[in-house]
């Protein structure tokens, strides 16, 4: 699979840009939409544009996207004619507050997620009619769709996906293995695979396990007070269950974010680099080392706490360097250099987590061949030209790539390394 370009953020002539150089960007990042966050709320906007002609909808089935068949390195996307049949030609016909307050346990609606305008055109722009426009926004809005089979819909989302195949279109493996969108379709889809796996993943209430309704355009989740199930045409609707995120500042549900730290870890005298392997890695494949941050911890504590739990080695300086939201299913990757304390401190151990099959201190110069020679994802067969044997590290869209490549290549250790 070659390798999707990459998220590039423009040069500038900033301060922080002349003393820190240019802003990394990773893959996943770098989305060529505006998310108009305020305006998840304005049913006014959201219907306008969903039912616009220029709108495209991202279809998402078991959170495998929809591609290009004869190009699948590209989004693929439907027009409201496709959806409707499965998503109601108007579902923002009602407010959020009329459609909590009429809300219906019984009805099986498909989770709608706003992605945002193309207000640059970086997009092919829909053919037909005039572009849209709300207030000073302009450009081609776009929506994700659960089309996943379920319940009393799979037949509509069956149909929808027989129809939108038989447009040349197709949906991809979503593993993390097989990242070959180009960069901010990637950050597209990332953004949509998140929200419907949280969605999919939080049907019900945290407080009282009450089922919660998806509102703010499949950003939030809330718990209805009352409950339309069963209720003939006319009559009031049943009140549920108290819950304790009613009424309160605590009344929705929103999206986790796990933040995660990757690191680079530096010998002391700057000439070697610290690489770990797991068991499920193919031979010879090392990588840098992670773990989730934990609650009341810094980024730079967990940096040194993670790489000492895993490898033993201590950690003594630790500077951030970029991140990357990672959809598989809501990490947030931050990214850091750090450089291990001399002598006793770069001592590799793996008696404290057995996480880590291996632990290495790899030579920059054999590092610097790998990032040329043996790269690849996980579930892809070594690159041409590679020795058998040698080092093989991540591909570009991995954020530890970026953080290696940047070690061994950026200037972070002394020139004569």
């Amino acid at each position: 699979m070659p390798t999707p370009d990459l998220p590039v953020r423009a040069d500038d002539d900033s301060f922080l840009s002349k003393k820190f150089g240019r802003e990394t960007a990773n893959y996943f990042s770098g989305s060529p939409l505006n998310r108009l966050a305020f305006l998840r709320t304005d049913q006014t906007f959201l219907r306008s544009a969903f039912l616009h002609a220029h709108a495209r909808f991202l279809l998402l089935n078991n959170l495998a996207p929809l591609v290009q068949s004869s190009d699948t390195a590209h989004l693929g996307f439907a027009t409201h004619a496709d959806v409707a049949s499965l998503t109601g030609a108007d579902p923002f016909a009602k407010t959020e507050e009329e459609q909590v307050r009429d809300y219906d346990s019984d009805e099986q609606h498909p989770v709608i997620i706003f992605l945002g305008l193309d207000e640059t055109g970086q997009l092919p722009p829909p053919e037909g009619g005039a572009a849209f426009a709300y207030k000073e926004f302009k450009g081609a809005p776009y929506f994700a769709v659960d089309v996943t089979p379920r319940g009393a819909s799979a037949d509509a989302a069956n149909a929808l996906i027989a129809a939108v195949k038989e447009k040349g279109l197709t949906f991809q493996d979503n593993s993390p293995r097989h990242m070959g969108l180009h960069a901010g379709q990637a950050a597209m889809y990332g953004h949509a695979r998140a929200l419907v796996d949280w969605n999919a993943r939080t049907p019900f209430c945290a407080q009282c396990g009450q089922a919660t309704l998806s509102i703010h355009a499949g950003t939030k989740r809330v718990c209805p007070a009352t409950d339309r199930a069963g209720c003939s045409s006319g009559s009031a609707a049943r009140p549920r269950q108290p819950c304790a995120t009613r009424g309160t500042v605590s009344n929705h549900s929103f999206p986790r974010t796990d933040p995660t730290v990757i690191m680079a870890i530096v010998s002391a005298d700057g000439a070697r680099l610290l690489l770990g392997r797991q068991r499920r890695w193919p031979a010879c494949w090392f990588s840098a080392l992670a773990g989730f941050q934990e609650p009341g911890e810094s980024i730079e504590e967990a940096v040194r706490r993670e790489t000492w739990e895993e490898s033993g080695v201590r950690v003594g300086r630790v500077v951030l360097h970029s991140s990357q939201p990672w959809p598989f299913p809501a990490s947030l990757m931050i990214g850091a250099v750090g450089q291990a304390l001399p002598g006793a401190g770069e001592e590799i151990y793996l008696g404290h987590d057995a996480e880590l099959e291996s632990a290495r201190w790899f030579p920059l110069e054999e590092v610097r061949e790998a990032l040329v020679r043996g790269t690849s994802g996980l579930g892809e067969a070594a690159p041409e030209g590679y020795v058998e044997g040698a080092l093989r590290l991540p591909p570009q869209t991995a954020i530890a790539n970026r953080l290696i490549t940047t070690v061994v290549e950026g200037g972070w250790v002394p020139s004569r390394m």
